[in-house]
């Protein structure tokens, strides 16, 4: 869930704020006054799981506007310290700590998310875990871009990795590791989960306009801006920022990305991102970025590892129903970097 950022609100008003986003450029367009009534603006972000979340909305209250965004913000604020695995002090870490030994009593809320988690899992062939943890750390990438480790690293890592480790017990709801060694980690969840979580806020603070994003990877629009059918959304080359490779409009829709060029090293010619297969125990090859779109941040956070991980078509057989997925490929041998994206059908 990257770096333990000290959350802080930095409230903008009336202007664009310019975030360095890896895979994704926001264009929004749309400020004029819409049917003659003064509409407004208001922008604030917070450092939070290890980036910067911004929520952008539009209304004719200010005072309505500016509570509904802070609250969202405090509440994106407060699943970082439910899931961080930076915080010591987190239930999530709490979790990782206590769990290899004996149950662990933990709150409803994380308690429904890891059983989400497990689903999600089950529905993956195994190609998203949470339990990656190990291999995270043995291949350098908790904390650091990335190293190549050795096979007997790899070997310890997987031993306390799958998703079969975690025990759920619904009537004491408690969580157990059948593994003492297994970690889990929220890197692929934790944006999603919060981005929901702030949709749901604005929408009952009766904000029909915004545009939610998460460090620029997973990003929710609400509504349209003023003058608009929606949020116009860029997505840019993986290897080559100055260029775009489509155009779409969110409406009422999230999208996430993930990506080799987010973090990654090289190593013999060939590319090792972040992006871990779990059932190999190294770094999934073959894919260069993905791009989902569905109606939860959720779904999308998620989806896009296995998606990754399994390649167009898998996808294209299994992807949930109404998603959108946009994929690039890796190049041919020796030039990876060059793709072809395009839409699944």
């Amino acid at each position: 869930m990257g770096r333990n950022a000290i959350c802080a609100n930095k409230r903008r008003n009336n202007r664009q704020i310019a975030h360095p986003v890896l895979l994704l450029v926001l264009v929004v367009l749309g400020l004029s006054p819409a049917g003659g009534q003064d509409v407004l603006r208001y922008e604030a972000s917070v450092d939070c799981m290890g980036g910067v979340f911004t929520v952008t909305a539009y209304g004719k209250n200010r005072t309505q506007l500016e509570a509904a965004v802070t609250e969202s913000l405090e509440e994106a604020k407060r699943i970082d310290l439910l899931l961080s695995n930076y915080k010591r002090d987190s239930e999530w870490s709490k979790v990782n700590r206590l769990a290899g030994q004996a149950p662990v009593a933990v709150s409803r809320e994380l308690f429904e998310l890891l059983e989400t988690c497990l689903l999600y899992s089950r529905q993956s062939e195994g190609t998203f875990d949470i339990t990656v943890g190990p291999l995270m750390r043995r291949w350098g990438f908790f904390k650091g871009s990335g190293r190549s480790p050795h096979r007997s690293e790899i070997r310890t890592a997987m031993a306390a990795v799958g998703y079969q480790n975690i025990i759920l017990d619904s009537k004491a709801q408690t969580v157990r590791f059948q593994n003492p060694s297994t970690e889990m980690d929220p890197g692929g969840v934790g944006k999603g989960y919060a981005v929901d979580r702030m949709v749901s806020i604005l929408r009952e603070a009766g904000i029909t306009s915004a545009f939610i994003t998460a460090s620029g990877s997973s990003m929710y629009g609400i509504g349209a801006p003023p003058g608009e059918s929606g949020w116009k959304v860029i997505i840019r080359h993986p290897a080559h920022k100055d260029r775009s490779v489509a155009e779409l409009v969110l409406k009422d829709q999230s999208m996430a990305t993930s990506g080799s060029s987010e973090k990654y090293f090289t190593a013999n010619g060939k590319i090792y991102s972040h992006i871990m297969d779990p059932r190999t125990g190294y770094p999934a090859q073959g894919t260069l970025a993905v791009s989902l779109i569905a109606p939860r941040a959720l779904d999308t956070e998620v989806w896009a590892k296995p998606i990754y991980i399994l390649g167009r078509d898998w996808a294209a057989r299994h992807k949930p129903k109404g998603m959108r997925v946009f994929h690039c490929p890796e190049g041919p041998e020796g030039n990876q970097w060059e793709t072809t994206c395009d839409w699944l059908q």
